[in-house]
Order: structure tokens, then sequence, then C-alpha cells
């Protein structure tokens, strides 16, 4: 945990940039009934009823001291999946000597995906710009990512998304604009919050 706290309070350096990585699920729902349009003193009105299109998984990144973030769209979450969106990350940055990943504790979320997915020597020049930061079991809260999500949840999909044409749409859409204005976060939980306000969670030392 102190190890993801003081990482955030660490001034921005764009050749060691930190960059928060998160997956998440979404269900494509795609109407049975056209919606009733919203009137003068009348939200819009949707049918009870709905039609599965399938599950996609969102693969999020983001730098918090430089308010950006990109949302890639796979078909599902595997250790491939994760491979390329490392892969795609380093090509983000061409010029950084190595990527400070934050990430949650999962099997996918490990350098081996890296060497099940490409050849040695691929796998290895990616890796050599990454640094996983893992949080801690039942401490993904401290994933600046999860906030990034919160965001992206409640203002574009809040609703029901058909197809993943238009959850690309949308997402992108979104993302764009959030990048536009250069959001950024300002993580104020420090490790000396953490030992004061976590006590409990931390080993008992014995004479």
């Amino acid at each position: 945990m102190e190890d993801v706290l003081e990482l955030y309070q660490e001034p921005y350096d764009p050749q060691r940039p930190v960059i928060c990585f998160d997956e998440s699920p979404v269900q494509l729902i795609a109407e049975v009934r056209e919606p009733i349009k919203a009137r003068p003193g009348s939200t819009l009105r949707y049918d009870v009823e709905y039609k599965r299109n399938g599950v996609r998984d969102l693969l999020l990144m983001c730098e918090p001291l430089r308010g950006t973030r990109e949302v890639l769209v796979t078909e599902q979450r595997t250790k491939k999946d994760f491979a390329q969106a490392m892969k795609h990350l380093v090509e983000m940055y061409p010029t950084a000597t190595v990527m400070r990943v934050v990430l949650d504790n999962l099997n996918t979320h490990k350098m081996g995906s890296l060497y099940e997915t490409f050849p040695p020597e691929e796998a290895c020049r990616i890796a050599r710009k990454l640094e996983f930061h893992l949080t801690p079991k039942h401490g993904s809260w401290l994933n600046i990512a999860e906030l990034e999500f919160a965001v992206l949840s409640k203002s574009c999909l809040n609703r029901r998304v058909p197809d993943e044409t238009v959850l690309r749409r949308e997402v992108a859409a979104n993302i764009a604009e959030r990048n536009a204005y250069a959001h950024c976060v300002q993580w104020k939980f420090t490790a000396k919050d953490a030992r004061q306000k976590m006590k409990r969670l931390y080993p008992s030392i014995t004479n």
C-alpha cells in the first residue's frame, strides 16, 4: 500500500510517468421497442424488456498528473489482451525511460503475459519499459484508474449501449472531451495518513 501512496506523492517526471491501469466489463444492451422521447414535463421512457448483445471489456489507462486517459475496447479480458494493452502503453510513450504502472493484483497482470503473447525479444523490449506497482488485496481503491471509471460510468455508460460500435463512439467522445480539459487528479491520502487512520492493518511489533 505504501509503495503506491509514495509513488503518488512524487513530482511529475515525463521520463518516468506514473500510469494507472484498470479493467471493467460493459454489458451491451439493445432496446426491443423504440423509447418514447422526452417531452416537456416528462423524461425519456423505455421498455423494461431488452436484448443482451454480449459483453465487452474496457481497458483504461490514465496519467493522473498530466490529466490524460485512454480506453481500449476488447472482446474479453485475457493475458493476451493485457499484453497488447501494455505494448500499446509503451508505444504511447516512446521517449520515456520507464513507465511505472499502478494496477490490481490479478492473475493476468504479470510480466509473464508478455512472453505468452509475443516473441521473447519483443516481450523483453516491452518489459524493460515497464515497472509494475500492485495494489494490495482488497486495496483496489488505491488505483486512480477506478476514479476514472467512476466518471466514465456516470457520464457515458449510465444508459443502454446496444453494440460495440456505439460503445466505442461514446467512450471515445467522452475521453476526448476530458482530455481536452486535462482533468488532473491530485491524490491527497499519503502513507503518513495511512499509518494513522489504518493502524489496525499494520503488523503489531512485539518486544
